[in-house]
């Protein structure tokens, strides 16, 4: 009896910890849904990795995170190209000061980047959707952060699945990149912005950051990740 007794103690303290750590508060759960299509060439993608890694250390992204209710964010870093290539680099991560961001950034530096073909925005932004469930954390706001050289051609269109994530209270920001060069033979996109605007991003305060180029996307990336973090709508924060 003393040992069944224990036993069921023992559960219960599990189950405990279990809802406990499903309940940790942050400011902000994020999903970064990258694109790495293969229109994107072998240096756009270091650049936009590139991107990624040292804006995740910029001074005032760490200070955003930091002006927080509870002065942390939690992170998670996808991949995507067509419906058949939708992964996790890394998986959901606690930012809470200047090392965990630096943590993070150096993983991200270190994963090993992949090409695949296709384009399914409609599929990316479902696989982020996803991973909020079961995340272990709990927060105000949940938002994907999508961002691509291209309009979805493989897979569900994306203002369907925006729409259904959108009424489930996930905002959806988007970093279109604009290019001025051909794309296996087809003339450049010049109205994915447009798409983006029309198509992709929803919910409250959404927004979009457009990046002219690859070689622009850093800047783009650290404008963009401040003013999520700090949840500002309205006017732009300054370029970081």
């Amino acid at each position: 009896m003393k040992r069944r007794s224990a036993l069921v103690g023992s559960l219960a303290a599990m189950a405990a910890a279990t809802a406990a750590k499903a309940e940790t508060p942050v400011d902000l759960q994020l999903v970064l849904a990258v694109d790495v299509s293969r229109s994107i060439d072998e240096v756009e993608a270091e650049l936009q990795r590139r991107g990624y890694v040292e804006a995740l250390t910029n001074d005032r992204i760490i200070d955003a995170i930091l002006s927080g209710e509870h002065r942390r964010i939690a992170l998670c870093y996808t991949e995507w190209a067509g419906t058949h290539y939708q992964t996790v680099v890394i998986d959901w991560s606690v930012i809470d000061s200047a090392a965990g961001a630096r943590r993070f950034a150096d993983k991200l530096a270190e994963a090993p980047r992949s090409s695949q073909s296709w384009t399914a925005v409609g599929a990316a932004l479902l696989h982020a959707g996803q991973r909020f469930e079961n995340s272990g954390f709990t927060s105000k706001r949940r938002v994907i952060d999508v961002s691509g050289d291209g309009r979805t051609n493989d897979g569900p269109p994306a203002e369907i699945v925006r729409d259904r994530l959108v009424a489930q209270g996930i905002v959806i920001n988007g970093l279109p990149v604009m290019m001025n060069r051909t794309n296996f033979g087809r003339p450049p996109d010049l109205t994915l912005d447009r798409y983006y605007e029309e198509n992709v991003i929803g919910g409250p305060g959404s927004f979009m950051i457009v990046a002219d180029n690859f070689d622009q996307f850093g800047r783009a990336v650290r404008t963009k990740l401040v003013r999520e973090i700090s949840s500002v709508e309205g006017v732009l924060p300054a370029p970081a």
